[in-house]
């Protein structure tokens, strides 16, 4: 197909998700005032627990096999290496650009956890009912692109629930101790401007003292802290290296498990795989899909909630992106280098990621699949690492910029590389 007709293609459904956010945005002003933050929350739990399930149940048990299950298998390895190698060039900006060390994580974790759900599930179907689409029957597409995007977005949750959180959490660690220290600075004065009776008398205020286990524990009684006293660990009481790593890796593993565990509990969670067991067993999902189905009014029901995932992801989304307007610690060339990461660099590894895969034999020969995959290096950050920004108190402003800078040039980049990648499956 020729390049400008599938440009064409591609930039209808980014128009019409510009158009919603606009919208979403007008509303969130404080001259209407109708999406307050409040209200943003409030429409954001009705997404999370009612109607992304419900879309995720519905496109999932329609269209999912057996055989679908184990053919996909390259989706989860493709999800971890968006994560990876995004990863990766987070960190080298941050050598490079140097931003203060507590937003390094939030830097890298801006990096590598991309929106592998939202803005599938919106661009994906929408891209299948546009007049040109080379992925055949619209209808067919729409279900299977759904399907794609429901198990993207299960697969994504679960990586930055892991890993992105574990970044901000860090970052969260880092900013305390900073502000810590520069409390202490600022309460302790300068001893080199004292003479020494004034010294002494600041000395004998600062009481220095082993470390005490209270009642059995590890750590100072709560009069000991309340006490304002600078607390020391005596050597005696100090556990070797050993056990302190022994210690903290178990403390890891029990985290990191407690938030699978979580994550597999969410809403979203529990609809992708209700709906991979309903479609992979026939004798469950004839009760379910077709037209002469007993309980097919379930099924239209959950998809008819379904149905209004999309429109409201767009509106919060846009009102969201109203807060990149304030100021940050960020400087310009860490904002460009998030960009140029995210919406440059990726989907041009993505291409050869994809490809190579492709011409290994280790793919589904549906190009619609193979979109998705390219497509999972194209997508700005997700916007759960704000909620985690928010959650741990750090780098919140300066999440929101990076989101509206991505968020606006990625209009332009997903419009281009769909179009590229289009041309590259129909050449």
């Amino acid at each position: 197909m020729a390049f400008w007709d599938l440009l064409t293609v591609s930039s209808m459904p980014v128009v019409k998700i510009l158009l919603i956010s606009v919208l979403g945005a007008v509303l969130s002003t404080q001259y209407a005032g109708v999406l307050t933050e409040e209200s943003r929350k409030s429409l954001n739990k009705v997404i999370f627990v009612v109607f992304t399930p419900a879309l995720m149940f519905s496109n999932l048990a329609q269209s999912v096999t057996f055989e679908d299950l184990i053919s996909w298998w390259s989706m989860p390895l493709n999800v971890f290496l968006t994560f990876f190698i995004g990863a990766i060039l987070g960190w080298i900006i941050v050598k490079i650009t140097n931003p203060p060390e507590y937003l390094n994580g939030v830097v890298v974790a801006n990096c590598c956890a991309g929106n592998l759900g939202n803005l599938l599930i919106i661009v994906v179907p929408a891209l299948c009912q546009e007049r040109g689409s080379p992925f055949g029957e619209p209808s067919v597409c729409k279900v299977n692109g759904a399907a794609y995007a429901s198990f993207s977005m299960a697969l994504g949750s679960i990586f930055i629930w892991t890993y992105a959180y574990n970044l901000i959490r860090s970052a969260s660690q880092i900013h305390e101790k900073e502000e810590l220290e520069n409390g202490l600075h600022e309460k302790i004065p300068n001893t080199d401007y004292l003479n020494a009776g004034e010294t002494s008398k600041l000395l004998q205020t600062i009481q220095i003292i082993p470390e005490v286990p209270s009642s059995g524990g590890d750590y100072p009684s709560d009069e000991q802290k309340a006490s304002g006293m600078v607390v020391f660990h005596s050597s005696s009481e100090k556990e070797s290296c050993f056990q302190a790593s022994l210690r903290k890796v178990k403390h890891y593993m029990s985290e990191t498990a407690n938030l699978i565990l979580e994550e597999l509990k969410a809403p979203p969670t529990i609809g992708v795989v209700a709906g991979f067991i309903v479609g992979a067993i026939p004798q469950v999902k004839a009760l379910f899909v077709g037209v002469s189905s007993p309980l097919r009014v379930i099924q239209d029901s959950i998809s008819l909630l379904g149905d209004g995932t999309i429109p409201g992801i767009i509106l919060v989304m846009g009102g969201n992106l109203v807060k990149g307007l304030s100021s940050s610690k960020l400087r310009p060339r860490v904002i460009v280098s998030v960009v140029c990461v995210k919406l440059v660099l990726l989907p041009l590894i993505g291409i050869f990621v994809v490809k190579g895969a492709s011409n290994l034999g280790l793919l589904p020969e549906d190009p619609l699949y193979h979109f998705v995959l390219m497509t999972q290096y194209t997508v700005p950050p997700a916007m759960n690492i704000g909620t985690m920004a928010q959650l741990f108190n750090v780098g919140q402003q300066e999440c929101s910029v990076l989101f509206l800078w991505t968020y606006l040039l990625a209009a332009i980049a997903i419009t281009f590389w769909s179009t590229v990648y289009m041309w590259i499956l129909f050449p």
